[in-house]
């Protein structure tokens, strides 16, 4: 049975505080099923935000994409288990060593470990600027081979390389997919963006959608318009 489109939306709690939280998934109710919890509020909040998301009957993706030497990554990683999210990330440019760690830390846990590729704020002349001479979509495919080697199951890509990564990598790779804007609304900081229909129809598993929801006038009547228009491509789902 295909799951309702919008248990594959992840809404961005990209806010201050946990009041600002609190107030956003009120605002929300039901309509959310997964959260992102980042940088900017996990670090304002510590782990309590996370408990109380998941108090609230949310699925919380831990997005701190840890990113250190490969112990420390096995420890946080393993931290973020025992805290309750159900994914989690870590940078691919971490090195093999690191990622197997960390996949390993969440193997006896349903925790997901999600390896971060290339940043979707990231073009071809920013990924030059810090020694990296490849295209987004070559280093993307590069990283995820790397992650999977050592047994990742689970990716953060731009919408553009998901074509490329089914195809090379197939339905089993659980792709979360930021960089998603419906039609009309500002990319902001993002360099490489598709509508979420689209990202849905190129394979995505999840996608990450903060503003066009959560800066709304009614944040759950746009996550639910945004999840009707997603239904068409149901059938695409993984």
């Amino acid at each position: 049975m295909t799951p309702p489109a919008k248990e594959k939306i992840i809404v961005a709690l990209d806010v201050p505080d946990a009041a600002a939280a609190g107030k956003l998934a009120t605002a929300l109710g039901d309509a959310a099923v997964w959260v992102k919890i980042g940088l900017q509020l996990f670090t304002a909040e510590g782990p309590d935000i996370v408990r109380t998301m998941k108090d609230r009957g949310y699925k919380v993706f831990l997005d701190l994409k840890f990113h250190d030497i490969p112990n420390t990554a096995r420890a946080a990683v393993h931290s973020a288990g025992k805290l309750g999210a159900d994914m989690t990330t870590i940078h691919l440019s971490g090195g093999q060593r690191m990622i197997r760690e960390a996949v390993e830390a969440a193997a006896d846990s349903p925790l997901l470990v999600l390896g971060v590729t290339v940043l979707t704020s990231f073009n071809e002349a920013e990924l030059r600027g810090i020694g990296v001479n490849k295209t987004p979509a070559e280093q993307v495919e590069n990283l995820v081979a790397l992650g999977t080697s050592v047994g990742l199951r689970g990716v953060v890509c731009s919408p553009h390389e998901i074509s490329i990564l089914r195809a090379r990598f197939g339905r089993e790779l659980t792709i979360v997919t930021p960089g998603v804007r419906p039609a009309g609304a500002a990319a902001n900081d993002q360099q490489r963006v598709m509508t979420p229909g689209d990202a849905i129809k190129a394979g995505a598993s999840y996608l990450v959608i903060g503003r066009p929801i959560t800066g709304a006038a009614s944040p759950r009547e746009a996550l639910l318009r945004i999840a009707d228009a997603m239904e068409g491509n149901a059938s695409s789902f993984p």
